[in-house]
């Protein structure tokens, strides 16, 4: 090891990392519907709505910029103040990218629309740069992760317990309302069901809408997020950082309790993810166990035939576990290539600040076909940029992205600490995912993906949850040696 000056971890920063890290679980939780879609969630009127129920958007924006300041307050009141590094791209880049999210939302076709998204584009910019420069460098994930593993724990349990009765249980409970002529649920009920098309009105009649019955039947979870495809984002992005810490971070329990809980961990994320149903991400999870493979001490012949026997179980079960989905025409799938040639379309014909950021659904709604089912996002994160934002919005979107997964990943290589590789796979696999998904304008999802990718950036220090010699943000950035690196349901508005 290096003759590095050591400091102690400073407890302010160690608490102030725990709160950061309980607010991105809390966004998990609570933060789960898309920005576009925030004027429909209610405030939380009495405890058990504040429970239940998702809470306003505003309240997790306002609750990053505090954090935020209270970081920055933190870190220029530090005796050792070091260097920022702002001619960084990681700095720069992002806030040009923001800058003309700014100019774009000033041409919006919807402002109502714009001014939101926009505030969200702030909260998760800040995210990225907490991630980048004011993250505890030394171990941080050990103070970060606190919060949001017991917050991915509650949605999973969540999300159990929507497959083992309580889809069955709302399926039976509107099919008796409907049998009964509804006297069995409230006014208020019934008014906010037919405003978020539960229920349909048809002939002076309320019945229920056939797409929630068949939803229902399906039984794909979503947990505490707006939808399954959205947990399984989560899970492509926690899941493997949960596996590695079930592994490795139990081997002082005894025998019993390690296995309760590595099973459990995989019962529960595992069962969880094939329960969502997303084909997107199963693919994507065997190019993450592929890269896993792929990074073996092994012969290249066995890492060959490993990858090459995970490629056909996977795709073998892939075909078997969605063959009705198949039979039935694949309609999610030509209904996102709807909605992308609509959004490149939309991008020609605005090239230069796009209709303004969120406002898809106005550019969709003038231009899909009759019979087309009415969405309000692009179901792609990186066209939906060059819609709302232009090309100009598009291009520094992808280049960001593309730039930190890049850099962030040679670090990866280069370091090869199963912490740091089971965090950028995670990120990298979320991102990809933002390919055929619409995570980035779920604020919670944001909050976490990009943190995460912002802090991996940064490659001077080890993240091995076994360093004890840990330094602040102040100090003077140090490299271990590399014998010390390599140990180590809420409401879901239509």
């Amino acid at each position: 090891m290096n003759s590095a000056v050591r400091l102690p971890f400073p407890i302010r920063w160690q608490v102030w990392t725990i709160i950061f890290g309980a607010f991105l679980g809390l966004g998990l939780v609570k933060f789960g519907n898309p920005i576009i879609l925030d004027a429909e969630i209610p405030v939380p009127s009495n405890l058990s709505e504040l429970w239940n129920e998702p809470w306003p958007a505003i309240w997790g924006l306002s609750a990053a910029w505090c954090l935020s300041t209270a970081a920055l307050w933190i870190r220029l009141s530090s005796t050792r103040k070091g260097a920022f590094k702002w001619q960084s791209w990681r700095f720069w880049l992002p806030l040009v990218w923001f800058v003309w999210q700014v100019a774009a939302a000033g041409h919006s076709v919807d402002a109502t629309l714009s001014r939101p998204t926009l505030a969200h584009f702030s909260a998760f910019l800040l995210c990225w740069w907490l991630g980048c420069y004011l993250l505890p460098t030394a171990s941080w994930p050990r103070w970060l992760l606190i919060g949001i593993l017991v917050a991915l724990a509650f949605c999973l349990v969540r999300a159990a317990n929507q497959r083992w009765g309580g889809f069955r249980r709302d399926r039976e409970s509107l099919l008796e309302g409907q049998r009964t002529g509804w006297t069995n649920y409230p006014v208020a009920d019934l008014a906010e069901m037919q405003r978020t098309r539960m229920l349909l009105s048809t002939n002076n009649a309320l019945i229920i809408n056939p797409l929630v019955l068949v939803k229902l039947e399906r039984a794909r979870v979503s947990g505490t997020l707006v939808y399954p495809n959205a947990l399984a984002g989560a899970l492509l992005l926690l899941l493997p950082i949960s596996i590695l810490l079930a592994l490795r971070e139990t081997v002082a329990l005894r025998p019993p309790i390690r296995f309760l809980v590595i099973g459990v961990t995989l019962f529960l994320g595992l069962g969880c993810f094939i329960w969502t149903g997303s084909k997107s991400a199963w693919l994507i999870a065997v190019g993450q166990v592929g890269l896993v493979l792929a990074d073996r001490p092994w012969s290249a012949r066995w890492r060959t035939m490993a990858i090459t026997l995970l490629v056909l179980v996977g795709l073998i079960t892939f075909a078997i576990r969605f063959r009705a989905y198949f039979a039935a025409g694949a309609t999610s799938v030509s209904a996102r290539f709807d909605y992308w040639q609509v959004a490149w379309h939309t991008a020609l014909d605005h090239p230069g600040f796009g209709t303004g950021p969120g406002t898809f659904m106005r550019s969709y709604a003038q231009r899909k076909a009759p019979e087309a089912e009415m969405t309000r996002l692009v179901h792609n994160d990186y066209l939906e940029q060059f819609s709302d934002s232009g090309f100009p919005g598009g291009l520094l979107y992808v280049v960001w992205v593309g730039s930190a997964l890049w850099l962030s990943g040679r670090t990866t290589l280069r370091h090869r600490e199963p912490v740091r590789t089971a965090l950028w796979l995670g990120a990298a696999a979320w991102f990809i995912q933002g390919f055929v998904e619409f995570s980035l304008y779920i604020p919670g999802m944001a909050f976490l993906g990009w943190t995460f990718l912002g802090a991996l950036t940064n490659g001077d220090q080890s993240l091995a949850f076994s360093v004890t010699d840990e330094t602040s943000p102040t100090s003077t950035p140090r490299r271990l040696s590399n014998s010390s690196a390599s140990n180590q349901a809420p409401r879901k508005p239509s």
